[in-house]
Parts: structure tokens; C-alpha cells; sequence
């Protein structure tokens, strides 16, 4: 009979973070999951450049799993970062709060946009792919970094536009497509599950460990409204994990495309009855997450699912694309950022312990 997956879940607060993440990799068998001896890559999630709370990997977060992996033989860490057209790494890895933890545990950082890091090299996947290969014709390419080593994903419990709600399959989105990952937007389930199956291929062993401390709820990725939840979770199975947060939110798992769709192809588990759950009990959760709209959720539907999609090779695929680049980096930057959401984000950081907790991470990161 075949083993059933596992989804461990944790309550956790500020004062025992780093040891309840610790104990989570525990329960969810990372030591099994990675393999010894290879080189364990963290992809950290920065989903927004700014410290939006529930929009990207959290500080303790990335420190608590490198506890973990460390007392559990794995010295080779390091952290890759990835460039999207209106995030910033550099700024979003300062803002976070992750320089003091890279400097603490002497951790390299990479970044899949430097040629003198990692170069993309051509990839032929061996299973049948749903949308890459007629979106990419010319060939997929993927970081020759990543072929051969683990990867341990870091996301966070949140909505999403596009996809309902985003984890461990989405967090592959940046690490193993380039900057042009938009030409998918289209058919992103599709490509989140095509993604899926290429990691079983390159990486020996594939985890994930998600902070939902504060979750995201709404507009995501980026314009969210934070909701303090003070839950942890972590797997080896990425639809698994992903299909016990979207319930946790409120969602039905296989309603959602990307997770149904790898479920039935046996990439995971997405039937949350069929996951085994361990750690707190977290069965009469539901958090009652919608996902919000607003004028770039509008231009995104435009773009990729709207009658306007015809027009998708023309816009996003020639230098026009500086058009709409400009547009959403204008509209998410220097509009809704100071206009809204640094405001949320300001009175999280005052009145939670979560945010006082981010804060002496940035303390530590301007000395």
C-alpha cells in the first residue's frame, strides 16, 4: 500500500519560532525527503521588494529552517534569488531582513540573473508537458545550478490573482523560469504543474516549509491584507502541503486548477482527506480568505485571460513590453504601496509581536 503523504502543522508564536520550525522539519520528515550529501538550495520567496507581512518569506522563517537543516547534516546551504520585472532582490533581501541571517550562518546568496552564477542551459523534460513546450517553441531553458541539488522551498500561506492561492508549486515559478516567465500567465496551473514534474527530474530531494505567522488575504500576491494566523507547515509533498493551506484558507484543494491537475497526475496528494496530518490539530480551521480584485487584477485578467489576450505576442513579447512593465511597476510601487499598503504594513509591525519580531531582524541588518 503506498505511504501516504505527510503535512506536519505547528501553532507557534514569536518566543518559539525557531525551535517550532525545527521541530516542524522534524515532523515532516525533511531529513528523509533531502538527500545527504548534495547541496540543499533555499528559495525564498520575495514575492514584493517591500515588507509586505504575509507576501514573502519571513526572516525567521528562512533562519529557523537553516537550523533545521544544519542539525540534520546538511552544511551545504545556499540561498538563490530570483529577478522578476518589478521586484527587486537586492532590495527585497535588505527590507526583509535576511542580510543579518546570511551573514550569521555564512550563507552564499546566487541569483539566477547572473551570468557569473549560474547559466540557463537547454532542458529536455522527460515527462509530458502540459503547456511548456508550446509556450517556450524555441526550447525550455533552467539554471544549471539547480540540476543535481535539493531544494528546500520557503513560502508563504497567501491568495493569489491568478492561481486562488500560491505555495510550494508557485514558489518554483521564479527559480526555474526567467524573467519572461509572463508569457505563461495564461496557462499558469498548467505551467505550475509542468514545473512540478521537472523538479522531480533535476532535484534529488524537494521540500517545503510555508509560514503562515501572518497570511495573506485578497489582491495577492502582493496586496494582501495580513491576518495574524500563527500557524506553521512544512511537507516533502508540494501539492500536499499547498492543498492543506488552500482548505486552511477556505478553499476546496481540488477546485483549484494547478492542484487538482497534479493530483491526477500523481505528482501529490491534493484531496486533503487523503494527506496525513501531524503536529497540532488544525482540522476545524477555516479562515474565510477570498481572493480580492482591483484595477491590476483588472489589466492582469485584460492581458492573459481577456478578450485583449490576442493581442499577447504583440505587447509581451516585443520591446512594447516596457509599456505595461512600466504601468504595474508605477501602479504597485508608487501608488498602492504609499497610498495603502506601507500603511497596513506599518501598523502590523506596531501593533503585532509578529512585526516587532521583523522589526529587530532589520535592526540587526542596519548595523
Amino acid at each position: 500500500m503506498p505511504t501516504r503523504s505527510v503535512v506536519a502543522a505547528l501553532r507557534t508564536t514569536p518566543e518559539t519560532i525557531l525551535q517550532d520550525y525545527q521541530r516542524l522539519f522534524t515532523l515532516a520528515g525533511g531529513q528523509r525527503a533531502l538527500a545527504p550529501g548534495a547541496a540543499t538550495i533555499l528559495k525564498d520567496n520575495i514575492t514584493w521588494h517591500f515588507p509586505m507581512p504575509g507576501t514573502n518569506t519571513t526572516p525567521w522563517q528562512l533562519e529557523g529552517v537553516i537550523l533545521a537543516l544544519r542539525a540534520a547534516g546538511f552544511a551545504d546551504l545556499v540561498c538563490v534569488q530570483n529577478q522578476t520585472v518589478v521586484t527587486n532582490a537586492f532590495k527585497g533581501e535588505d527590507l526583509n531582513g535576511y542580510l543579518p541571517i546570511f551573514r550569521r550562518y555564512e550563507i552564499p546568496v546566487r541569483y539566477n540573473f547572473r551570468a557569473d552564477d549560474m547559466r540557463w542551459v537547454p532542458y529536455t523534460p522527460k515527462a509530458k508537458m502540459l503547456a511548456l513546450d508550446h509556450i517556450y517553441p524555441e526550447g525550455l531553458r533552467i539554471p544549471d545550478f539547480f540540476i543535481g541539488k535539493n531544494m528546500v522551498h520557503l513560502p508563504t500561506v497567501k491568495t493569489h490573482m491568478y492561481t486562488t492561492t500560491t505555495g510550494a508549486m508557485k514558489n518554483a515559478f521564479g527559480g526555474l523560469l526567467t524573467k519572461h516567465r509572463h508569457y505563461t500567465h495564461t496557462w499558469i496551473h498548467e505551467t505550475l504543474v509542468d514545473l512540478l514534474a521537472i523538479q522531480k527530474e533535476i532535484h534529488p530531494g524537494l521540500f517545503a516549509v510555508m509560514d503562515g505567522a501572518t497570511a495573506g488575504d485578497g489582491a495577492g500576491p502582493r496586496m494582501v491584507r495580513p491576518v495574524v494566523k500563527n500557524v506553521i507547515l512544512a511537507s516533502a509533498d508540494q501539492v500536499a502541503i499547498d492543498a492543506v493551506a488552500a482548505r486552511l484558507m477556505g478553499f476546496d484543494p481540488l477546485a483549484i486548477r494547478y492542484i487538482r491537475l497534479a493530483h491526477e497526475r500523481g505528482l501529490g496528494t491534493g484531496d486533503p482527506r487523503q494527506v496525513e496530518l501531524v503536529g497540532d490539530d488544525l482540522s476545524g480551521e477555516n479562515w474565510r480568505f477570498h481572493v480580492g480584485r482591483n484595477s491590476h487584477s483588472f489589466l492582469a485578467w485584460l492581458a492573459w485571460y481577456g478578450p485583449t489576450r490576442v493581442f499577447q505576442k504583440l505587447v509581451l513579447r516585443t520591446p512594447l513590453v516596457i509599456v505595461p512593465t512600466l504601468i504595474a511597476e508605477i501602479e504597485q510601487d508608487y501608488l498602492y504601496w504609499p497610498l495603502k499598503y506601507r500603511g497596513r504594513a506599518t501598523r502590523w509591525r506596531r501593533e503585532t509581536a509578529w512585526g516587532h519580531l521583523l522589526g529587530t531582524y532589520q535592526r540587526q541588518g542596519a548595523l
